[in-house]
């Protein structure tokens, strides 16, 4: 079965290739990716896709499909292609994007024969605010049974984990002053922000050592003359659990609480970006993925656990999910976000190890669908760790 998606991978790689180097050359940021979301439409189509556009009122989401006259299950690739300020596609995003349209397209040529649907969702803006978390608090993926992406990254990993996200923003309202003459007729919204850093600093010797907290100071004053009346500091709390980060984000808020108690100001706690949930991969799809590799001389022993954060996490809370990643770099000391790991997207090497995973997600994709006991083992594992996850 491998040499037949092969030859259907290769038969569509000058498409694929001038797709990556495209979204290469034409870097959007998160929201704005008006270009790379029409160039994936535009070969989705080609290829006998119907397209859903602006999905769910995303003006850079889209979800194309296709749907065999045999019923089935239906199995997803997502594809990103948002770039990161100042340095363009530094995560790879060109090439992953391009990853999941392909596996769709060549998944698509199989479909007709043992039935299902294949779908390429178009997820705008992981890099900020991702666009996953809306599609599934709005049910996109309530009738996918599996949901895959490959990342492009230095070497191979293995699907693992990654740390739940809240982004908190505290907005502290003080009263200005003069700060020599009537300070006593202030209230001071920036020491309520260096209190809440103070109170936070002293909390961290009380949380697990796998959680993050950490954040900034947007808006501090105007003058060192004038009492601040208005300052805002975001934070990012991170934990390898949901159920931890919640108790976690609730210390943290408590923090500020405590901070406009002492100081008189007055504290609105609100989200400046999407909550993401961890990633909560599921093993036995992993295996079928990571077998599919093997086949073709990979043989990828790591294990990705990161301590960042994957809008991808929100999609493993709906159904079974695998986030792995694809070697590009020759040089596996290549960090990501950088120019580097940009420029490697564009290289015969990486072009080598696109063509493979490709073929990887696409047998794991056929044999989803036609082995039903395979299904119901990774629906099974899914409805357990999530479950317990919570």
């Amino acid at each position: 079965m491998i040499e037949k998606i092969n030859e259907i991978t290769k038969s569509i790689f000058d498409d694929l290739k001038e797709l990556n180097e495209f979204i290469y050359h034409n870097p959007e940021l998160g929201y704005e990716e008006y270009k790379s979301s029409n160039a994936h439409i535009d070969l989705l189509k080609k290829y006998g896709f119907e397209v859903e556009e602006e999905y769910l009122g995303i003006k850079t989401a889209f979800k194309a499909y296709y749907k065999g006259e045999k019923d089935g299950p239906t199995v997803a690739y997502l594809a990103e292609y948002d770039a990161l300020p100042g340095i363009g596609h530094g995560c790879g995003h060109n090439l992953l994007g391009t990853v999941s349209t392909g596996a769709g397209i060549v998944l698509r040529h199989f479909i007709d024969e043992i039935g299902g649907m294949v779908v390429v969702f178009g997820t705008p803006a992981e890099e900020t605010s991702g666009a996953k978390v809306l599609m599934a608090e709005k049910h996109a993926f309530d009738d996918i049974d599996v949901a895959m992406l490959a990342h492009p990254a230095a070497s191979y990993y293995k699907s693992g984990t990654s740390l739940a996200l809240e982004p908190i923003q505290f907005t502290f309202r003080g009263k200005a002053s003069h700060a020599a003459s009537d300070p006593e007729k202030g209230i001071n919204a920036l020491d309520a922000v260096i209190l809440t850093f103070n109170s936070i600093n002293a909390l961290r010797q009380h949380i697990l050592p796998t959680a993050r907290i950490h954040g900034i100071i947007t808006e501090g004053g105007k003058a060192a003359n004038i009492v601040p009346d208005l300052a805002i500091a975001q934070f990012y709390v991170r934990a390898t659990t949901k159920s931890y980060l919640e108790e976690l984000s609730e210390k943290v808020k408590n923090c500020a609480r405590a901070a406009a108690l002492a100081t008189g100001a007055t504290l609105e706690i609100t989200n400046y970006e999407f909550k993401y949930d961890d990633l909560v991969t599921n093993q036995t799809l992993s295996e079928v993925f990571n077998k599919s590799l093997e086949i073709q001389g990979i043989h990828c022993d790591k294990t990705r656990d990161t301590f960042g954060s994957l809008d991808m996490g929100n999609v493993s809370y709906v159904c079974p999910a695998i986030h792995p990643y694809f070697g590009i770099c020759e040089d596996e000391n290549v960090p990501a976000h950088s120019e580097e790991l940009r420029d490697a997207t564009l290289t015969d090497y990486a072009y080598k190890n696109m063509v493979i995973t490709i073929n990887a997600l696409v047998n794991t994709g056929i044999q989803v669908i036609k082995d039903k006991e395979l299904l119901k083992k990774i629906k099974d594992e899914f409805y357990s760790k999530v479950k317990k996850a919570r």
